[in-house]
């Protein structure tokens, strides 16, 4: 009798712990079990979008607004094209709104960073399904060293 009762102790402390590995594993993924709630989308054509992913996030000084939900090659001028899904509580940004692909320290992940524009009488406010039209593209670090290399070998 003891030792069924141990054994079920112990049977209820590893599913305890399992859940709470999977609920960390979820929180580290900054990704829930529910929705994020209600957004819409912006668009934005780069030049050369690095090591961007589909979930990555977009922030406005550090603050996540949204996730990227997809990546594809627009069919007209074979450029990368993002779609951007902001949270419906951020929906204020102007046409003068730029959007950059950063990335997390040295070495880290790659995100959209947006720079909200000033907004003005005379510029209007981004709507859902709108592209941003200043895009500024992500930084290689190998063909930064690259240059960096190259431009030093030529000073000879």
């Amino acid at each position: 009798m003891v030792s069924k009762k141990i054994e079920l102790l112990v049977g209820l402390f590893a599913a305890i712990g399992i859940a709470a590995l999977l609920m960390l594993a979820l929180k580290v993924a900054n990704s829930g079990i529910t929705g994020s709630g209600n957004t819409y989308q912006l668009y934005a054509k780069f030049d050369n979008i690095g090591g961007l992913k589909v979930r990555s996030p977009i922030k406005v000084g550090g603050v996540v607004i949204g996730r990227v939900s997809a990546i594809s090659l627009d069919s007209e001028d074979y450029t990368p094209l993002v779609t951007l899904e902001i949270f419906a509580e951020y929906k204020n940004f102007s046409e003068a709104t730029s959007v950059s692909i950063l990335t997390a320290g040295l070495l880290g992940e790659q995100y959209v960073g947006l720079l909200p524009g000033f907004i003005h009488t005379s510029v209007e406010i981004l709507k859902p399904g709108d592209y941003i039209e200043d895009t500024k593209p992500a930084l290689i670090l190998e063909e930064l060293i690259g240059q960096f290399l190259f431009s030093q070998g030529s000073g000879d």
